[in-house]
Order: C-alpha cells, then structure tokens, then sequence
C-alpha cells in the first residue's frame, strides 16, 4: 500500500506536468503551494490538470473496488463493471439525458449514470439467471457482452436519431480531458460513501467468496451482503461513468494482480484494489497523451489494449472448469 501511494502520487505530478504545454515539476509543486493567479501555467495546473489528475485516480478506484467486490460477491473472475453491462447500462442512460433532457445538470446527469448502472446490472443478472444450468462466470461474461453490446446499440442509435452524437461521443470513448473540480465535488462524497461502505463490507466479502453455504454456515447473512455490495458498485460505477465515460477493464485487470499481491482477503484487496486503479488510470492517461500528441487518445482505447488480451487468458484458464 506504500509504495502504490508513492507510485500513485508521483504518477500524478507526471499527469500534471505533462500536456499541450509541458510544465516541470518544481512549477508544479509551487502552484500547489504558492498558486499565483497571474501565471499562465499556475492556471493551467490549477484549473485543467489537477482536477484530471485527481479525476483520474477516483475513477480508477472506483472502477478497481467495483470489480474487486463483483468478483468477490460473485465467485467469477470475469467479473467486473465494463464486462457485466454495468457501464454500457450508464452510458445508455447519459445517451437519453442527453437526447431527451438536454439541459441536464451534471448532479443529474450523475443520477441518470446511477439508474443506467443499474439497469445494465438487472438485465445481466436477470438473463443469466433465467438460463439452463444458472449463474456461471462464463455465462455471466457472455450475458454481460451481449446486454452491453446491446444497450451500446441502442445507445448509438439515439444519439444519431435526436443529433446528439457529437455530445456524447466523449462518454463512449472514454476520457478525463474535460474533468474539472465541479465533477470533482460531485463525485467525492460518493466516494467517501461508497469506498467507506466497500471496506465495511470487506471482511463479509471475504466469508462470501469462499462460497453461499459457507457463509452461510459461518452466520453471514448473505443476502443482505449481496445487497449493499450491489448498491456500493452501482455507486461507485455510476459516479465513474458521469465523470470518464465507459473506460473499460480496470475492473477486471486490478483485483486479479491484487489478489496476487496480497491475497484473498477483501480487508486488503479493497484498499489496495483502489490505489492500484488510481494508478492504472493515471498512468494510461498518461499514455493516451503521448500516443498521438499533441492530439489525444481517448484513454478507453488504452485501458481496452491492455484488458482485452487479459480477459482472454481468463477466459481460457477458467473456462477449462465451467
């Protein structure tokens, strides 16, 4: 945990300091601490890229914890919010405030993302659960791709009936360019609520992954469990999505390599799996500037080259037992 904290805030002085415009630390760490608003560059910083920076770190580890606690709640490693619809489904829901609800707040268009979240979660579970043989990680993968396919679709669909393309295309892409400390604002309380909540509910996660009728031979009360874990995950993905957009995979990648790391105890993965994703996220911004500058990757893209060879060796390893 301390050196991902290091890691994590040296990661973020790099964000800062790189751009259009490229500021050396030492500028950096004096408009942290000295900000003078005559400065062109203490501007920048202050007003463009620490609010991405910051941005990027919350939307990481809200992203990690989701999955971390998906994969926990769920015994499946393929489990996480890019993968189960749970993105998708907030998308879709930004989609038609966008095209229904233009003048949209952003707190609104934060609740909208929290309804889409879970609308995209009932529909993956509901199909999966319906099918012959029930829930398997590998049938809630393929549910997942299908429902986000799906709702992706109908998503794009409503975006070029009503002429709104333009408005969202930055929500399908994935990216922090347009982050500023109003999103910030909005998304730190759900952050205190959600990972608060997340590492309350670690030790019942860790009895739960060992399976429902150990945890319920242990006391727990499983179902109460599954619930506030559900609601922690449609919390924290909601807030990600009205913030970056679908980025994909970190949900996935981060609890695995935590898990690595640390173990199987959910009082360490959830903590950990949150620095780990800020890290991740910051680092693949990072990357998507140096691409193609002075233009900008979106940073999904990035995310997704990384996790798309990452869910396939999953896939593989685990779908040799299902």
């Amino acid at each position: 945990m301390i050196a991902g904290l290091a890691l994590l805030v040296l990661s973020m002085g790099i964000s800062i300091s790189l751009g259009a415009a490229d500021i050396d630390l030492q500028t950096v760490w004096n408009a942290l601490l000295h900000f003078n608003p005559d400065l062109t560059q203490h501007q920048i910083i202050q007003e463009l890229r620490m609010p991405r920076a910051l941005g990027a770190g919350l939307v990481g580890a809200f992203l990690a914890v989701s999955g971390a606690i998906m994969q926990g709640m769920t015994r499946n490693p393929l489990a996480s919010p890019s993968i189960m619809g749970v993105t998708d489904g907030a998308a879709f829901a930004i989609a038609i405030a966008f095209a229904f609800f233009p003048h949209t707040s952003s707190l609104q268009l934060m609740l909208f993302s929290f309804a889409g979240a879970g609308l995209g979660a009932c529909l993956v579970f509901g199909i999966g659960s319906v099918s012959r043989g029930g829930l398997t990680p590998v049938k809630l993968a393929l549910a997942g791709a299908a429902v986000g396919a799906f709702l992706s679709a109908i998503s794009s669909a409503i975006a070029i009936r009503f002429d709104v393309a333009q408005d969202i295309s930055f929500w399908f892409a994935g990216g922090l360019a347009g982050t500023r400390w109003l999103s910030i604002q909005l998304i730190v309380p759900v952050a205190l609520i959600g990972l608060a909540l997340a590492i309350i509910l670690s030790r019942s996660i860790t009895v739960l992954s060992l399976g429902d009728d150990v945890a319920k031979g242990l006391g727990q009360r499983t179902r109460l469990v599954k619930v506030l874990g559900t609601v922690v995950v449609l919390l924290l993905t909601g807030a990600a999505v009205s913030v970056a957009g679908t980025v994909g995979f970190i949900g996935l990648i981060i609890p695995h390599i935590t898990r690595f790391l640390v173990g199987v105890d959910y009082r360490w993965i959830i903590p950990c799996s949150a620095i780990l994703g800020g890290l991740l996220l910051v680092l693949a911004d990072i990357g998507a500037r140096m691409v193609n500058p002075p233009f900008e990757t979106p940073v999904g893209a990035i995310t997704t080259m990384i996790g798309v060879p990452f869910f396939l060796y999953l896939a593989r390893r685990e779908g040799r037992g299902l």
